[in-house]
């Protein structure tokens, strides 16, 4: 097998959640070019149909709750069929911790944390029964690794997903199930593009050592490493997509 073809995901079904906008739909974009017919999944079915409208043929979307089991269930036939998961739904709270209100904690704890177990079980049961196994990769933080005031919540929950990448790896490995995360660091996207290019943002990217934010095709290589045959031999993997933000020193 050439390197090209142990990157490819030609055949494979992908299913990304939190695919109708930012990271999610451009994870959707890079596995729907190297030949995966391509679930994007969302709660905004409006902008769900926007997002497959930009990827074209090779999707489709499903309506789907990552923090409700009933939805999740629902979706069981989609599942059934998933060759690659891409656990890509998260939301943020900011504000300081001592202001933080339980609701607060609870809604980006369960869509973080829960949210990211609960589908990665549902993909992991369907890749079981139709023998194939899969790659499941969760979509983390370099806040997972390493703290940043006034984002408690998000932090706890994407450092827990890191741990349940290494717990959900070591349990699923006997059914053919590849389990790894992506940490990425900071990226331009419509989202925070305000702040990033505000003074608070710029003052940040002095802490980076490429000194630049990242872009989103910087995520497409590891993506596919994880996605593809080409990481076959990995899982309970960690991969750091920051320009070594990580490695600043104090």
């Amino acid at each position: 097998m050439s390197t090209a073809d142990r990157f490819s995901v030609a055949g494979k079904r992908a299913l990304v959640t939190g695919a109708s906008s930012g990271l999610g739909l451009h994870f959707a974009k890079v596995l729907a070019e190297a030949g995966a017919h391509v679930t994007l999944a969302a709660r905004r079915v409006e902008k769900l149909a926007e997002a497959a409208s930009e990827i074209g043929g090779a999707c489709d979307t499903l309506a789907l709750d990552v923090t409700s089991p009933a939805s999740i269930a629902a979706a069981a036939s989609v599942f059934a069929e998933t060759d690659i998961l891409v656990n890509n739904a998260g939301v943020v709270a900011d504000g300081p911790a001592i202001d933080m209100t339980e609701a607060d904690w609870d809604q980006v704890v369960d869509t973080n944390l829960k949210g990211v177990f609960l589908v990665a079980q549902a993909a992991a049961r369907g890749m079981k029964a139709h023998g194939r196994g899969g790659s499941i990769v969760n979509v983390a933080s370099i806040l997972g690794l390493r703290q940043a005031g006034a984002v408690a919540s998000y932090a706890a929950s994407k450092a827990g997903v890191i741990q349940l990448t290494k717990v959900l790896a070591l349990e699923f490995a006997r059914f053919k199930i590849r389990v790894n995360a992506l940490a990425p660091g900071y990226f331009e996207t419509d989202l925070n593009d305000a702040f990033l290019s505000g003074d608070l943002g710029q003052a940040m990217m002095k802490r980076v050592p490429q000194r630049r934010f990242g872009s989103l095709p910087d995520l497409d290589g590891p993506l596919l490493l994880l996605a593809s045959d080409a990481g076959a031999y990995m899982t309970g993997s960690t991969i750091v997509v920051d320009g070594g933000h990580l490695t600043s020193t104090l």
